[in-house]
């Protein structure tokens, strides 16, 4: 039975390497799997790729929901990429495939932004995700990271724009404790 799934982990808990995989064991059983991100990600262009280096062809979900779909009954697994970043109409385009199609979709992102607050993609993503699976990375101080801090060379950043696409250069995550205490590293 096809599921909409949502993986979610803070940055750098290998949410990208793991779409990865899964695409490459679809590809490896000689089965067909399609890879999309949100066209707000820009970082890459056609490509997805991951911290530890693996990478892969995608299209824009944007260009995905334009398929036919019908188009779409071609495919065995369709997997989305930074989904914290699509709108409420495009998650239930995808938990419509799954019902309609048939055809498991597996959604990789964030939670929550910088200041702890849900993305839209991914509130709605737990309102209707068939199932939610929380990929672990670790604070520095060896506690489990559940935030995501944007910092720059002062510390810490609190207020701004939701959505400031980067990655190491901008954003550290850290356990709910360093994240209130605004400490990027070891004092």
């Amino acid at each position: 039975m096809a599921k909409l799934y949502f993986h979610f982990g803070a940055m750098g808990s290998s949410k990208t390497a793991n779409a990865l995989l899964v695409y490459h064991n679809y590809i490896d059983k000689g089965q067909k799997a399609l890879i999309a991100k949100p066209v707000i990600e820009t970082r890459d262009g056609d490509l997805i790729k991951s911290r530890s280096g693996l990478a892969g062809p995608c299209i824009t979900l944007e260009a995905l929901i334009e398929m036919p779909f019908e188009a779409l009954k071609e495919y065995d697994c369709i997997i989305i990429d930074e989904i914290q970043f699509a709108k409420e109409q495009q998650i239930e385009f995808l938990a419509d495939i799954v019902d309609t199609l048939h055809i498991p979709v597996m959604c990789y992102g964030l939670r929550t932004d910088f200041r702890g607050f849900l993305f839209e993609g991914s509130r709605r993503m737990f309102e209707l995700a068939d199932k939610i699976i929380e990929i672990k990375t670790v604070c520095w101080c060896g506690r489990k990271a559940t935030h995501n801090a944007r910092y720059n060379e002062y510390g810490i950043i609190r207020e701004g724009d939701q959505i400031d696409l980067g990655a190491d250069e901008k954003y550290i995550s850290l356990c709910r404790k360093h994240h209130q205490q605004g400490l990027v590293r070891k004092p």
